[in-house]
């Protein structure tokens, strides 16, 4: 088992060559086939799922099962995992990954680079399905249903889709807003809970803008060459200046978001910790600024992915930094409002 692979494989999205493959494990090459790098946040967007249920726990007089918990975020780590070795599989076939196209610059392309197999590669992608199914299952089963059949089927759709024809019709940003907002969030709260609630969606906001920022830099990234191979993402629409000072907004509307949650007593003021990633948003906006260097800047961050990704990686790590203080903030809040239930509690 190769330990320091998989740590690797966590945090960067690292390339390597067909003797280096050969040699790992099973489980980091799953890693690095699902670019298990970015599934931090899908892990972060479950985890806040279950803050926000123990947030109303008390005053909607309902408990959060742990097992139900870890169940919902196993099942959306591997629903995203499946998405993402997908998204390869769909775009190697339709011809895309082709010319140095910029995914198989960045990191990796399994099948591309000849390291998997096509059967290889849809066996991945069946097992990490499956077994995404089964936790979706087991969730209807202990939520009784109802909501829950529609949130299971909205997320295969996702994963399905996404890559095509979502993503070709300017659908790619938006689904990763639902996704991670009302699906991830609002319906992990919902399994939970049993309850839908609008407030949860709305709270959600400023962690999942970030996450949006990711996908829309990603884009950013690729305009020239999605646009001459056809896929028209929202960047590829609007432009590279009206895309990138979208991102910006994306990125600086969340601490005002979390400030009017504060002040409508949603969130406690526990919460303005979330101000301590503001050096890493302000480090980072500059560069939005002005449109990506041609070569590779000698103190380029390694986030989400490498060079010639350029914007996307910022926006990873910035989304990283702001949502683990928002994550550490809704976990102080709730021990908040357990600790001083009636001086918090409406």
């Amino acid at each position: 088992m190769n330990f320091a692979m998989w740590k690797k494989a966590l945090t960067v999205i690292p390339n390597v060559t067909k003797e280096e493959w050969d040699r790992l494990d099973i489980i980091s090459k799953w890693l690095i086939s699902t670019r298990a790098a970015v599934l931090v946040m899908t892990f972060l967007s479950a985890v806040l799922a279950g803050l926000f249920a123990l947030h109303d726990a008390r005053q909607g007089n309902f408990t959060v099962n742990p097992f139900t918990w870890f169940i919902l975020t196993l099942g959306l780590i591997l629903a995203h995992a499946a998405n993402n070795i997908f998204n390869d599989f769909t775009d190697y076939t339709r011809g895309v990954d082709k010319d140095n196209y910029y995914r198989t610059m960045y990191g990796p392309q399994p099948v591309a680079d000849g390291l998997l197999t096509k059967r290889q590669h849809l066996t991945y992608f069946g097992i990490t399905g499956l077994l995404a199914l089964v936790c979706g299952i087991y969730l209807v089963i202990v939520s009784g249903g109802g909501l829950t059949w529609l949130l299971l089927a909205l997320g295969a759709i996702f994963v399905l889709f996404y890559t095509w024809p979502l993503k070709y019709i300017a659908m790619g940003e938006i689904s990763v807003l639902i996704v991670w907002g009302p699906l991830m969030v609002g319906g992990g709260y919902y399994v939970l809970t049993h309850v839908w609630s609008w407030n949860v969606i709305w709270a959600s906001l400023p962690y999942v803008l970030g996450v949006t920022t990711v996908i829309f830099g990603k884009h950013i990234d690729k305009l020239l060459i999605d646009k001459a191979k056809k896929i028209f993402t929202l960047p590829v629409l609007i432009g590279e200046k009206a895309a990138r000072y979208a991102v910006l907004a994306m990125m600086g509307l969340p601490y005002l978001l979390v400030v009017v949650l504060i002040i409508t007593r949603y969130f406690t003021p526990v919460l303005l910790c979330v101000f301590v990633a503001i050096p890493t948003f302000l480090k980072l906006y500059p560069q939005f600024l002005k449109p990506k260097p041609e070569t590779r800047p000698v103190d380029f961050p390694d986030g989400q992915g490498g060079w010639p990704l350029y914007f996307a990686p910022q926006a990873f790590v910035n989304n990283r930094a702001f949502g683990t203080w928002f994550m550490l903030g809704m976990i102080l809040d709730v021990i908040i409002r357990v600790v001083f239930p009636y001086f918090w509690i409406k």
